[in-house]
């Protein structure tokens, strides 16, 4: 695989080029937890409606859902890793570590491997992740496991983390969405 820096599809933002809807969604994020306007949120500058509803959705994704950060995070990295999504590994595989994933179950993942947890929660999590991205459904009994482990408000909080989070991967893959200067891709 080939970096796709020089192939970028998007433009950087600039505030003073934005329009008075772009700049109004481009303040409310730089105001908020994020601080900035990373890249796959810039990629959708060119729709301020999207970009509003999309980030404030993102932001009760990582933030405010009923799951632990380790759950989240983890859901996160199946997501990047299954799409393949560069941007969003490099940003949350530290996140992932720092929530308290072992460094081994993220290198499994990153590797396509099935991780070896320690955990049944997290465990579960990722058959339940892999399962409906694989196959495009849930079977009762795993539904069920999975309630039974983060509660019913945490498997619409899971659905809603895998569902933003393929939306951030569809945008990153779209618009190719180049890493940070310095960061190396990882998922080859």
């Amino acid at each position: 695989m080939t970096k796709k820096t020089d192939q970028r599809r998007m433009r950087e933002p600039v505030r003073e080029g934005l329009n008075d809807a772009q700049r109004k969604v481009f303040d409310a994020i730089v105001a908020g937890p994020r601080g900035s306007v990373p890249g796959p949120l810039a990629a959708w500058l060119p729709r301020p409606e999207l970009m509003d509803r999309a980030q404030r959705l993102g932001e009760y994704t990582r933030y405010q859902t009923s799951l632990s950060r380790q759950i989240s995070e983890l859901a996160v990295l199946i997501v990047a890793r299954f799409w393949s999504a560069e941007f969003e590994w490099w940003a949350h595989k530290p996140m992932a570590i720092e929530a308290g994933l072992s460094p081994e179950v993220v290198e499994q993942i990153r590797l396509g491997q099935v991780p070896i947890f320690n955990d049944v929660d997290l465990a579960t999590v990722y058959e339940f992740a892999m399962c409906l991205l694989e196959n495009h459904e849930i079977d009762d009994s795993l539904f069920n496991r999975t309630k039974d482990s983060v509660g019913e408000g945490g498997v619409v909080d899971l659905v809603g983390i895998l569902g933003y989070y393929s939306l951030v991967s569809f945008t990153i893959k779209t618009f190719r969405v180049p890493l940070p200067e310095g960061a190396s891709e990882e998922l080859l």
